[in-house]
């Protein structure tokens, strides 16, 4: 093995198996969406009124608000992972990279924090 060349430095080493984990995650995670975004889609055809207290009343059942909990975490980490490797990808620097991928982990959590804050309130009948 050559130490001058770059494919001299690296071969040997072998893959470093991250790969496959991130791309079945974010295909699982896409087909979860698919999958709540028809039922929730479906829900609100079978409403008879999408006034606040339908809503709230239909929210308030334990499968239904679980159901919107699982869409909401599942679309943030879904966004999160395909962020990820869009800034591994295409910002190089060290730091810029780091402070990217620490903002994007925060924006994911407190949006998803937000968003399930939000369900329970509707669901427990939290004012309008």
């Amino acid at each position: 093995m050559g130490n001058g060349t770059s494919i001299g430095r690296v071969r040997g080493l072998g893959s470093a198996h991250e790969g496959a984990h991130h791309w079945l995650v974010q295909r699982f995670t896409a087909i979860g969406n698919l999958v709540l975004m028809v039922w929730l889609l479906a829900s609100f055809i079978l409403l008879p009124d999408m006034s606040y207290a339908t809503v709230s009343e239909w929210l308030s059942a334990p499968i239904p608000a679980a159901a919107m909990v699982l869409l909401i975490i599942s679309i943030f980490w879904h966004a999160r992972l395909g962020l990820q490797v869009l800034i591994e990808d295409y910002v190089h620097e060290a730091g810029t990279k780091f402070a990217a991928l620490a903002a994007l982990n925060l924006t994911a959590i407190a949006g998803s924090v937000f968003g399930i804050f939000c369900v329970a309130r509707l669901a427990l009948g939290g004012a309008a």
